[in-house]
């Protein structure tokens, strides 16, 4: 990978073949976006951990400005910020196995036993493993997070419109109305909007996208990714807030729920 440019482009060209709506919405807002965050979901596994990521994603100018846990959903995620401040910060989580059955973690661990998964394919290397419908519905009675990555491995779970960059809109319940007024669904776990003005972040997202996806046996359809918005606010010092607030960020997971 040449540049960090070529890489989030990349990034952007992986993410709108399965979100269709991504590309959709960028559309309606007719103007220049500013991306606010990219999302990747990972397991704490050494081959394919949220720190073998950021240690990858170090010579393109990231460094890790955050780190997170779910204590519901059994995560450990970090952020990382680009000395290039124009650049996206990226939201790296991983499912922490040890929490779960053993038949979910033995699921993954056999998945990388047989495989092998080069620093780059970290980001853009997808699913290079077969899937099965039954063990996705095992996997998803224990955790959703864990169903996802099963069938879609490593690629960008979302994409985040920074609202502090639009010109036509500044306010996210604006943004929100356009979005239901253009038939999309938002994700309504917690509230439209998730955090506060107090809390420095306001954020809201549509639900994934439902993609016809073909499992050993047969093809299913089965939520892809989602589409997301932050406002973020000044802190007491007036630097504007570049962190996560992980109660908002709990609800915004739920994006990728089979309802």
């Amino acid at each position: 990978m040449s540049n960090i440019k070529t890489l989030l482009d990349g990034m952007w060209e992986n993410y709108i073949s399965y979100t269709p709506s991504a590309a959709k919405i960028a559309k309606l807002f007719n103007e220049e976006l500013v991306n606010d965050h990219i999302a990747f979901r990972t397991l704490n596994l050494a081959e394919c951990n949220i720190h073998k990521q950021a240690n990858y994603l170090s010579q393109f100018g990231y460094r890790v400005r955050g780190d997170y846990y779910f204590e519901q959903k059994k995560l450990n995620a970090i952020h990382l910020e680009n000395e290039n401040s124009s650049l996206p910060k990226i939201f790296l989580s991983e499912l922490m196995l040890e929490k779960f059955s053993s038949e979910l973690s033995d699921s993954f661990k056999k998945i990388f036993n047989s495989i092998n998964v080069s620093n780059k394919d970290l980001f853009l290397g997808g699913r290079s493993w077969n899937i099965d419908y039954e063990i996705y519905k095992r996997l998803s009675k224990e955790s959703e997070y864990a169903s996802w990555f099963y069938v879609w491995g490593f690629c960008p779970n979302h994409f985040t419109v920074s609202i502090n960059h639009l010109n036509a809109y500044q306010d996210i319940v604006e943004v929100n109305d356009m979005l239901k007024a253009n038939g999309f669904t938002l994700n309504g776990f917690g509230g439209e909007v998730k955090g506060t003005k107090e809390e420095l972040l306001e954020q809201s997202s549509i639900m994934a996208d439902k993609i016809k996806v073909t499992f050993d046996a047969n093809e299913e359809i089965v939520p892809s990714c989602y589409y997301e918005f932050a406002k973020r606010y000044p802190d007491s010092s007036g630097k504007t807030y570049q962190g996560f607030v992980p109660t908002s960020a709990d609800k915004i997971f739920e994006s990728t729920n089979k309802v």
